[in-house]
């Protein structure tokens, strides 16, 4: 029963990543994943899996040789991470940040929201050119097409200033999502005015 339950869920899963590329689906796929990663993780300790090296728990990389029925760094809808470090408010401007796009395998691949900077390397086959799914947010603040569940261009922009209640709402599911996720490893200082005062500091909760 365990095995068959398990296996529907990979399978949503998988769908869930495949939906995820279709930016009207993102804001559903945001509120639904977080409970298939939950009920996996269960399953998994209850058939005794938890202390097998390759299976996905904490949402790392799987290891060498893992089964493809694995949560794979393909997909964003890792489970929340435990292990984080603690914030830093390293400064950095838009253009500094932009260093960061994953173009130099040497540097790491950074994502701001709101102002906070995330390291998002452990998930570069997602972030990183030249086909990572989420790559048009890698070395910018790309704010503005967070809060649309946009992936144009175009949008991937720091003001956010514009959005709708029910938009903003969204922007901040995803800085959540983010902050429990990845390191904090910095803030922007020069984001536009009209948003300057939301940036997040590690003393708050929560999003502003």
């Amino acid at each position: 029963m365990f095995d068959d339950l398990q296996s529907s869920l990979l399978d949503l899963e998988n769908r869930l990543s495949e939906l995820l590329a279709q930016p009207k689906y993102l804001a559903v796929v945001l509120v639904v994943a977080p409970t298939v990663i939950v009920a996996l993780n269960f399953l998994n300790r209850l058939s005794g899996n938890e202390n097998d090296d390759n299976a996905n728990i904490n949402g790392d990389e799987p290891a060498a040789g893992s089964s493809d029925r694995t949560t794979t760094s393909t997909s964003i809808m890792s489970p929340p991470r435990e292990n984080l470090a603690p914030p830093k408010t390293d400064p950095f401007t838009l253009l500094e940040i932009s260093r960061f796009d994953g173009s130099n395998p040497s540097l790491p691949i950074y994502v701001s929201i709101k102002g906070t900077v995330f390291d998002v390397t452990s998930k570069r086959d997602v972030y990183g050119p030249p086909s990572g799914s989420y790559r048009v947010f890698a070395g910018k603040d790309a704010s503005r097409a967070f809060g649309l569940s946009s992936l144009k261009a175009e949008d991937a922009v720091p003001d956010w200033s514009t959005l709708e209640q029910k938009e903003k709402k969204t922007l901040d599911e995803w800085f959540t999502f983010f902050r429990k996720r990845y390191n904090v490893v910095g803030r922007v200082t020069d984001m536009p005015e009209s948003v300057r005062g939301f940036v997040w500091t590690p003393s708050e909760g929560g999003a502003r």
